[in-house]
């Protein structure tokens, strides 16, 4: 499996410091040399051939031009390489850079890769120089890719000959999570199972996969005849279900096999469900879940709320493996949703919450706001702020709970009382992940400061990058914020329905002078793929001018079109937009007008944005505006919804049919989550916990609590597609997007994903190390 890796990281320039657990090696803060550290990783090997991924981090001046050089000690030969020219003479070899990344900034990095020949022994090379400047220090490689067992029958796929040649990835710098399969397996009938696996973002292309089961902890049997190479899905019709059924995938690149995945079981006589039930400890209400890989292993794990008195936070391993809790302290007992407790978190639009793999060391972190009185994981309790008003951000490791790094929040609206926070995550630079903080408290009893932050963790520290006021100037914010990268730069911008700001903490450009005020929901997507860019939408909240509902250019702000009302009391309570009819290019957008309720709320009409056109000409037939989901593989998006009457709440997924169209309240259901044992979030509201691309192909799932709050119950599909996509979880703006709370909205890739998509490209990321 291609997350396996050998590596080596190595410095050069005065004293060496190894840091604990990392098998890193730094130059020591006193040292002025220039140095460098090299990430030799293995990314695949087979018999007679391997491939490597190398990345530079430059650790001293900047570097204009450069060329790394090794040797190889064991008769290893370069055999094609890629991102840069690579020669060889003997067991000498150099690497120069290509015209287009030949600059590397101060810890600024740059990647390349190569495919190599190797006989008896492949072992990673034990020095390196960067434009003639040694790199030493400690070699710390982990165990390199299994050479896979010749099988017990005669194989089905050919070994090569020579080394692969299909091109590896060309990868870019952004800092991803180095997922793994993320096999998931679901009883979709009486007598089959539907396997389902994660394509990854750098996977080379060609790539093919093999499906194995064992049943009753017996021998695994490859399932399959011939390699698959569409959806990355299998419907199994052979299994025994009377017994538990284990599943993996193998990976099969130019004819040979790769290491097994990590298995999925199913067990014995389980339920007919398209459902992953994380059990829980008994506990109060669920609002919030997030995902992230706190342990390291490639598959996502669990960190959720509990809406109690002081709140808490609790983790979980991906197979329900209590990990720690987390309590939030006195001084979260005020849950006031707009002037509530300095520690108070997830209350209204807000959260305060964040996770994410923060230092780019392949195990995910915690990010919190805090105040005195917060116990953390380990027991201790903190009282770091001079009084109970101050606020700090916590930086909690994902595994124990226990505190990394803390910093105060600025104080500049402090007068005023503590800050609710919306927490995000971007990568501003293009290659780091920042923390980005939205923070909000009130006037008085009239407006509201509004100070948004960004924020670096180095794995030790955490430091503030940039601070941003509103003032008293006329940028209108909502109820959720969008980190993406909106120009196609590789740096992402922050926005807010009414602004966006650059990734500097500079404002970009405002909306207030086209008419645009406080709304409740808004979107940035390719919602047009026949216009070069992304596109923004949002809804407008009690408009004086009668706005319902905008459409805009991303990166400009410029205005493409506006729907308005003379009615009295426009109010567009809610708003979608989503490919849901493949009639017209590109996605829809459809709104609702009064009352976020079936009986009061008025349907505005369901909208093709590229051409502003009805999708339906009668203007009270439209989808219910909530949220979207990918669910049955056919591209088009399905819609999560849940009834805002609270007597006949039941979350359920929906689908759209254009040719009959329906009133909001009666779409054809595809799912009811009430037959499974599922509520939403908090057991009395009309959103899920998550919606995210967490488990298997590229489709979502939708995660809710059970009504006593003691399982995560986890809807997965179980309908078979061809569709083949890449992980949404490694297109950079999805994977932002779930990081993001507020009024929990549809996150969206940065490519149109819809009828008549183009196949998308590959993303510019490189995997964390491990």
């Amino acid at each position: 499996m291609f997350s396996h890796r050998q590596r080596v990281a190595l410095v050069a320039g005065g004293a060496a410091v190894a840091v604990a657990g990392t098998g890193i090696v730094t130059a020591a803060a006193a040292s002025a040399a220039a140095g460098c550290r090299v990430d030799y990783a293995v990314a695949s090997q087979w018999q007679g051939g391997f491939g490597a991924n190398v990345t530079i981090t430059n650790l001293g001046d900047p570097v204009n031009g450069w060329t790394l050089r090794w040797s190889y000690g064991a008769g290893q030969t370069v055999t094609q390489a890629w991102n840069a020219a690579v020669t060889q003479s003997g067991s000498q070899v150099a690497a120069t850079n290509l015209s287009y990344n030949g600059t590397i900034p101060t810890n600024g990095t740059a990647s390349f890769g190569f495919n190599g020949s190797w006989t008896g022994s492949n072992p990673v090379p034990d020095a390196f120089t960067l434009n003639g400047t040694t790199c030493t220090g400690t070699v710390a490689p982990t165990t390199a890719p299994a050479t896979s067992n010749p099988p017990t029958s005669p194989p089905t796929t050919r070994p090569p000959t020579s080394p692969p040649t299909t091109r590896p990835p060309t990868s870019g710098s952004r800092a991803m999570e180095d997922l793994g399969r993320g096999v998931v397996a679901v009883r979709a009938s009486s007598n089959s199972v539907l396997v389902s696996w994660r394509l990854l973002g750098l996977d080379p292309d060609g790539i093919g996969f093999n499906v194995y089961r064992s049943a009753a902890g017996g021998t695994f049997v490859k399932l399959n005849s011939s390699v698959l190479t569409g959806g990355t899905n299998y419907l199994d019709s052979t299994a025994n279900l009377a017994q538990a059924n284990s599943y993996h995938v193998r990976p099969v690149v130019d004819g040979m096999e790769q290491a097994a995945s990590v298995a999925f079981t199913l067990s014995a006589n389980h339920a007919t469900e398209p459902v992953v039930r994380i059990p829980l400890r008994a506990g109060g209400a669920i609002k919030f879940v997030w995902v992230g890989d706190l342990d390291g292993d490639g598959e996502y794990d669990y960190v959720l709320d509990r809406q109690t008195s002081p709140q808490t936070l609790e983790a979980y391993r991906g197979n329900g493996q209590f990990l720690w809790s987390v309590n939030m302290g006195p001084n979260s007992t005020n849950q006031n949703n707009i002037e509530g407790g300095s520690a108070t978190v997830n209350v209204g639009h807000n959260d305060g919450v964040t996770v994410y793999d923060l230092d780019s060391d392949g195990r995910a972190e915690v990010a919190v706001r805090i105040a005195n009185g917060v116990r953390f994981g380990n027991g201790v309790t903190y009282n770091g702020l001079s009084d109970n008003t101050r606020q700090a951000i916590a930086i909690l490791d994902g595994m124990t709970g226990a505190p990394r790094a803390t910093a105060a929040v600025p104080t500049d609206y402090l007068s005023d009382g503590p800050m609710y926070a919306r927490f995000g995550i971007g990568h501003l630079d293009g290659t780091t992940p920042s923390l980005v903080a939205y923070m909000k408290n009130r006037i008085g009893s009239g407006s509201f400061n509004l100070m948004y932050t960004a924020w670096r963790f180095s794995g030790s520290s955490l430091t503030m990058q940039w601070k941003f006021l509103r003032g008293n100037r006329n940028l209108p914010d909502g109820h959720n914020t969008r980190i993406i990268d909106v120009d196609g730069d590789g740096r992402d911008e922050v926005g807010e329905i009414g602004f966006l700001l650059n990734g500097n903490g500079t404002l970009r450009y405002s909306l207030a002078p086209q008419d645009i005020v406080h709304g409740d929901r808004w979107f940035i997507a390719d919602i047009d793929p026949a216009r070069p860019g992304l596109e923004g939408y949002g809804i407008q909240q009690d408009h004086p001018g009668g706005l319902l509902d905008y459409y805009y250019d991303a990166d400009t702000g410029r205005m493409i079109w506006q729907h308005r009302t003379n009615a009295p009391g426009a109010d567009a309570g809610r708003g979608m937009v989503a490919d849901i009819d493949p009639r017209f290019p590109g996605m829809e957008t459809w709104s609702i007008n009064g009352e976020v309720n079936y009986e009061s709320g008025k349907p505005t009409g369901l909208y093709n944005a590229a051409t502003n056109r009805l999708a339906e000409p009668d203007t009270t037939k439209q989808p219910w505006p909530h949220m979207g989901v990918w669910w049955d593989g056919d591209l088009l998006r399905e819609l999560y919804n849940a009834d805002p009457v609270p007597t006949r709440r039941d979350p359920r997924i929906e689908k759209w049919n254009p040719a009959r169209p329906a009133d909001p309240w009666a779409l054809p259901r595809l799912v009811t989550a009430s037959q499974y044992g599922a509520v939403t979030a908090l057991g009395n509201s009309v959103y899920p916990s998550l919606i995210a691309d967490i488990l298997g192909d590229w489709r979502e799932e939708v995660v809710l609590p059970s009504p006593e709050f003691d399982e995560l119950v986890i809807f997965t599909t179980d309908r078979a597609t061809d569709t083949r996509l890449y992980t949404l979880a490694h297109n950079p703006a999805y994977r932002n997007s779930m990081t993001l709370k507020g009024y929990l909205q549809s996150g969206n890739v940065d490519y149109f994903l819809g009828h008549g998509m183009s196949q998308p490209p590959r993303p510019a990321i490189a995997y964390a190390r491990k």
